[in-house]
């Protein structure tokens, strides 16, 4: 009895924890219309203050637009926290998806994402709160480049650039109108490049009137992709737009909003995984029972197989790809950028790591029904809050069909995972978590030495550590391999799928 009490607590919490990151979520919408449009089979997301300004002077009723554009392997969703400071600060906001990327199926042509911003404008411009001389662009990374090229070649249309973790453009003291450069200091070539672009630009300057204001801002203890989530970095951009704009720091009436749908994403995650926790706590538990007995043949395998196994891995899935990439391109492998290759990395290093193993768990339909299961439960944990926060999770029909090849091929690296992770104490699971994570970032740089072309690989590096940090304490909840391998492999499948570009 004292068991069920326990295990009924710890799912009141988890309740407690899930419900209370979608009241969060559901609080950063407040005051905003937020809806979602499709032009000329692009997506789009606009967000604009439900009670319009009133400003003597401008055209009643109508506020700033600002386009917000994402990077490679990005989607709007992840440029959502622009939006949301944005809007609350009482700009209407256009995010939009690239060909390739997100939820557009049209496959990756670079040379014609100028287009995509073009639609983005027009159905910014369609919207009857959006006063059509007061316009700003702001983007991230590929999509800094083509925000400021909008602004070099239309100066008349865009009174302001933002450019975040900023790539090229021939930027000049004149044009594009009030230039502000981001980076993150722990993305070097970016500030390299951003200090460049500066003193092409003319240097800093605050004639916002002139439309010569330039600005380079360093957004400390953030990297490429973490930058997208930083206060300082959201709070920047805003007061550069309202100095633009000639409007008053929403600082000034009172404390503006602060992003925090990714810290209410990340209760979310906790209050699954607390569940999680409550219906596998010990037995007879539900998990503990219903998926057989656990497979106890890792323990058949010397300790020093599992890590030579593991520290060969990456040699050989380098070496692999090294051989396979004078007869294919891994660009596009399987129809997905950098995506594909990655599965392959994964394919060879797994099979590597289970070779040495010598040895396979029996599986049954329990541990494969089981490992369904997994992946539902995770897609859920993971997903579904993801898609209004940071990533676009529902696949559409052409990425849905990338999925199941590119879980296959990571299904050896999660079945060899699983293995050595059996039977094991809290302190060696925390062991083998951080040399997955070591062998896997150390890997991929290693990939990237021999393959540069692969760069879009280093996207990935960020995310090993709490990715698999995550799956080794669902490895340790369950003890069961097959049921992890499957439940892991489906879910970083996913993952992957849903993450990089198409190719062309």
């Amino acid at each position: 009895m004292k068991l069920d009490y326990k295990r009924l607590g710890l799912l009141l919490i988890a309740i407690v924890l899930i419900v209370s990151a979608w009241i969060g979520i559901g609080w950063a919408r407040s005051g905003l219309n937020v809806k979602s449009l499709q032009r000329e089979g692009i997506p789009l997301i606009y967000i604009a203050p439900q009670q319009v300004e009133r400003i003597p002077g401008q055209i009643p009723g109508r506020i700033p637009g600002v386009l917000v554009a994402h990077g490679f392997a990005g989607s709007k969703q992840l440029m959502l926290g622009y939006g949301h400071v944005l809007a609350h600060a009482g700009y209407a906001v256009m995010l939009w998806d690239f060909d390739g990327h997100g939820a557009n199926g049209t496959r990756l042509q670079r040379y014609e994402l100028q287009q995509n911003l073009d639609v983005a404008l027009q159905a910014l411009l369609e919207q009857p709160e959006v006063d059509p001389n007061r316009l700003a662009v702001l983007g991230h990374s590929m999509g800094s480049g083509i925000a400021m090229t909008a602004g070099i070649e239309s100066p008349d249309r865009f009174r302001a650039t933002v450019a975040i973790s900023p790539t090229g453009a021939t930027v000049t003291p004149q044009t594009p109108r009030n230039l502000q450069l981001q980076a993150g200091s722990g993305e070097g070539r970016f500030v390299a490049n951003a200090e460049k672009l500066l003193a092409q630009a003319g240097g800093e300057n605050s004639n916002f009137s002139a439309g010569q204001g330039r600005e380079l801002v360093i957004i400390p203890g953030v990297e490429h992709i973490t930058i997208l989530f930083s206060d300082r970095s959201h709070a920047a951009a805003r007061q550069w737009l309202d100095s633009t704009f000639g409007r008053s720091d929403s600082s000034e009436a009172g404390s503006p909003y602060t992003d925090r749908r990714i810290g209410w994403y990340g209760l979310h995650l906790l209050g699954w995984f607390v569940g999680l926790t409550a219906v596998a706590y010990g037995a007879p538990g539900i998990l503990a029972t219903g998926l057989g007995k656990p497979e106890t043949i890792a323990a058949k395998v010397a300790p020093l197989r599992r890590w030579a196994g593991l520290m060969l891995a990456p040699l050989t899935a380098v070496a692999g790809l090294v051989l396979l990439s004078q007869r294919v391109s891994l660009q596009d492998l399987g129809g997905v950028q950098v995506g594909g290759a990655v599965g392959v990395w994964f394919l060879i290093a797994g099979l590597t790591w289970l070779g040495v193993l010598g040895r396979l768990p029996r599986s049954s339909l329990r541990s494969i029904a089981g490992g369904f299961i997994l992946f539902a439960v995770l897609w859920i944990a993971f997903g579904a809050m993801a898609q209004v926060v940071w990533l676009q999770w529902w696949l559409i029909p052409i990425r849905l069909r990338l999925w199941l090849p590119i879980a296959l091929a990571c299904f050896p690296w999660f079945l060899a995972a699983g293995m050595v992770q059996q039977n094991i104490s809290i302190g060696k699971r925390l062991l083998w978590w951080l040399a997955q994570s070591a062998v896997l970032i150390g890997g991929f740089i290693l990939t990237l030495n021999f393959l540069p072309q692969l760069g879009f690989m280093f996207l990935l590096l960020p995310l090993f550590p709490p990715l698999i940090g995550l799956l080794s304490l669902v490895a340790g909840l369950l003890n069961r391999a097959w049921v992890y391998a499957i439940g892991s492999a489906l879910f970083f499948g996913w993952l992957l799928a849903a993450g990089f570009p198409l190719s062309a």
